[in-house]
């Protein structure tokens, strides 16, 4: 139907409604006898009413909204029009005087009633025939769904999925014992949210969506788990509260994921320090098309830098994240250099022309098994080199604040790669003290989702139907979101005074073979279909990362999530001159003769011997570890 005829439509009804209850507070007053004596001033005080009634719809805004989804701010402007109306009517029986007889003042009450009976239950009755008539029919052939959560999370997902052809809400559980046996729109509210598998079983359903916007990840874990044991699809809405705020519809549901699962409390940062740490200032990034230097790039583009450089050695890595933060934000200054942290003339050139007053370096190599062997000689030079050419660099542009991004792996290190990177903080101490820098390194374990990591492996292997590799069934890794990671290094780098080693709180730590069977049941399948295989551990790898080495002490800062390390000391100037020519010419190609030397520079270090380790002869048991 054409709007301007629909409009008209409703703008009639209202008219409509107006005579209606106009005749029928005369018809209620004289108890439904005509009075023949009222006709004329029924008549003449209708034609005054009928087009201040008109205004006064028009001015009450009730046609903003559409009748099929007449909700309570409908409902608010139809009350505004009724109160309107009623004043109105109010003035002219004071002033309207055509004959003997008055208004009768009964009407100031029953013309109102009435009013909002026939506007208000008009638009109700509507809606009710129109979803009746395109869902009606759809709805009981949709898909069962249980929904966890009936709270206003949970009330606005089911008025949500009442609309959709796709979905058949089927009840409800939530831990709330106050709602059990009642009903939201209709629908039942079961029991807690461990009654699950049996609501599942009783009403045939294999679907569950979670609507717990407030609920502890533990709350959405354990649900999750109920569910996926159940044989359940497990959905979520991306940000409930903007489903809740309309900002998000229904068809924005997706599947529950395993960072849903891992993920971790939001972040406090001090807002205020790391403004102004970097707003308005010149900021730079090395390895800023990586997985931790791209989320950097985003979060430091947030705080407002009056330029942000970005050094990376990949062209398309590079053009990936300019392309990102062009389209985030329109208004940013950006410089986009491709080079080598190695290439000291290059790296010196770029800090004088630049000046910048922060340094994020995030260039790295990180693959545990790649560096092990082969590359073990560029994984020194990119990782220890290459942040003594950048930190010197820094040094002579008198860059303030110089942060390096280290890794768990660095702790106690038996892989080149976490013993490169503990090189490179000790590189870090020793140029502390140099020039006016403040050198900072941040420790963290495995990021979410990152290149190179376990979950997208995992999500490639589940995808070609099996099986899941995991090295080792007891190997546990700590875990954070890579906006989680970013941005508690921008806070360590607003706490560091030079010197420091912060060490990130990763939280609890995960057995990877659970997260295998949790990524396994995400997927709607389970082990009898997608098979897990123990590999054995790779070289360099251990069961555990620790995040403190054994000589280390710990003390707190102002900010729960990170801590600083009290790392042994480290030689001046002249130990820095002997790593540089050892990393310039002297490492050796052999690689069992590299580790045997990098052990003495890091005596912390226990190179392992080539091969995969055996797996033990009975598999362990399943059970957690805390916390996964």
């Amino acid at each position: 139907m054409n709007r301007n005829i629909r409009s008209l439509m409703v703008y009639a009804f209202d008219l409509l409604a107006m005579l209606i209850a106009w005749v029928g507070g005369y018809l209620l007053r004289f108890n439904f006898v005509w009075p023949h004596q009222y006709t004329d001033l029924m008549l003449s005080g209708g034609i005054i009413l009928l087009p201040l009634h008109a205004i006064i719809c028009r001015w009450a805004g009730l046609y903003l909204g559409m009748w099929v989804f007449a909700s309570l701010p409908d409902l608010r402007r139809v009350l505004k029009a009724v109160a309107a109306s009623t004043l109105v009517l109010g003035v002219m029986m004071l002033l309207y005087r055509p004959g003997p007889l008055l208004i009768p003042r009964s009407l100031l009450v029953l013309y109102p009633l009435l009013l909002l009976i026939v506007m208000g239950g008009g638009r109700v009755a509507y809606r009710m025939w129109k979803e009746h008539r395109l869902y009606g029919g759809l709805i009981a052939q949709g898909r069962p769904v249980v929904v966890v959560g009936a709270g206003r999370g949970g009330a606005i997902l089911v008025k949500e999925l009442e609309r959709s052809p796709d979905w058949r809400v089927v009840g409800l559980v939530d831990d709330d014992s106050l709602k059990w046996g009642r009903e939201l729109a209709g629908h039942t509210v079961y029991g807690p949210v461990s009654s699950l598998p049996e609501v599942l079983q009783a009403e045939k359903a294999r679907h569950v969506i979670l609507a717990m916007p407030s609920a502890a990840r533990a709350s959405i874990r354990a649900a999750t788990d109920l569910a996926a044991a159940a044989g359940a699809e497990v959905f979520t809405v991306p940000g409930i509260e903007d489903v809740m705020s309309g900002k998000v519809s229904i068809e924005a549901l997706r599947k529950v994921e395993i960072e849903d699962l891992l993920g971790r409390e939001p972040v406090q940062l001090d807002n205020d320090g790391l403004q102004h740490l970097i707003g308005g200032r010149t900021v730079l990034v090395s390895g800023a098309g990586g997985s931790i230097g791209s989320e950097l790039c985003v979060q430091i583009a947030l705080l407002k830098p009056a330029m942000l450089v970005l050094f990376e050695s990949s062209e398309f890595a590079l053009y990936r994240i300019e392309q990102k933060l062009q389209a985030l934000y329109p208004g940013l200054a950006l410089r986009c250099l491709v080079g080598d942290v190695k290439d000291a003339t290059r790296m010196r050139a770029v800090l004088q022309q630049a000046q910048p007053q922060v340094v994020f370096h995030a260039a790295a190599y990180k693959h545990v098994p790649l560096m092990e062997s082969d590359n073990a000689t560029e994984a020194l030079r990119n990782n220890t080199l290459g942040t003594l050419v950048i930190a010197r660099a820094a040094v002579a542009a008198g860059v303030e604040r110089f942060v390096m991004v280290s890794t768990d792996k660095a702790v106690n290190p038996t892989n080149v790669m976490g013993a490169s990177k503990r090189l490179a903080e000790m590189v870090c101490q020793a140029m502390q003290g140099a020039g006016r820098t403040r050198f900072v390194c941040v420790r963290f374990g495995n990021v979410l989702g990152s290149s190179g990591s376990v979950i997208p492996l995992f999500q490639e292997q589940i995808a070609r139907g099996g099986p899941v590799t995991v090295t080792h069934p007891d190997i546990i890794r700590y875990f954070m979101s890579i906006p989680e990671a970013a941005q508690l290094v921008l806070q360590a780098a607003l706490m560091g005074e030079g010197g420091e080693i912060f060490v990130l709180d990763m939280g609890e730590p995960v057995r990877i073979a659970d997260l295998a069977r949790d990524m396994i049941r995400l997927s709607g399948m389970s082990e009898a279909d997608i098979k897990i295989e123990f590999t054995g551990l790779r070289p360099g790898e251990k069961l555990y990362e620790e995040l403190l080495a054994s000589d280390e002490t710990t003390r707190p800062t102002h900010h729960p999530k990170v801590r600083i390390a009290r790392a042994r000391s480290v030689d001046d100037e002249l130990w820095l001159a002997r790593l540089e020519r050892w990393l310039g010419t002297g490492l050796p190609a052999d690689p069992p003769a590299l580790r045997g030397e990098l052990a003495q520079w890091v005596p912390e270090y226990t190179p392992q011997n080539d091969g995969p380790a055996p797996l033990p002869t009975a598999p362990a048991s399943g059970e957690r570890v805390s916390g996964t």
